[in-house]
């Protein structure tokens, strides 16, 4: 594919997603009975990987720590 084309498509994807997580959030989406806040759910979904992050690098730093006690 063009290079020039993957960076459109890239683009308009990336604008598109903005717009639609942010029209979620402003103009209260409901399909039966529940909310499409996809701005809020991708807030969630970005702190649990954040929380998950910092456990694995505190894990990893750990085992290098028993590692070289070993030594």
């Amino acid at each position: 594919m063009n290079k020039w084309v993957e960076i459109l498509l890239g683009l308009v994807l990336l604008v598109g997603i903005i717009l639609i997580a942010w029209c979620s959030s402003i103009y209260s989406w409901t399909l039966f009975g529940k909310s499409l806040n996809f701005l809020s759910a991708a807030w969630i979904f970005l702190k649990g990987g954040i929380f998950w992050f910092v456990v694995m690098i505190g894990f990893l730093l750990l085992m290098l720590g028993i590692s070289d006690l070993r030594d």
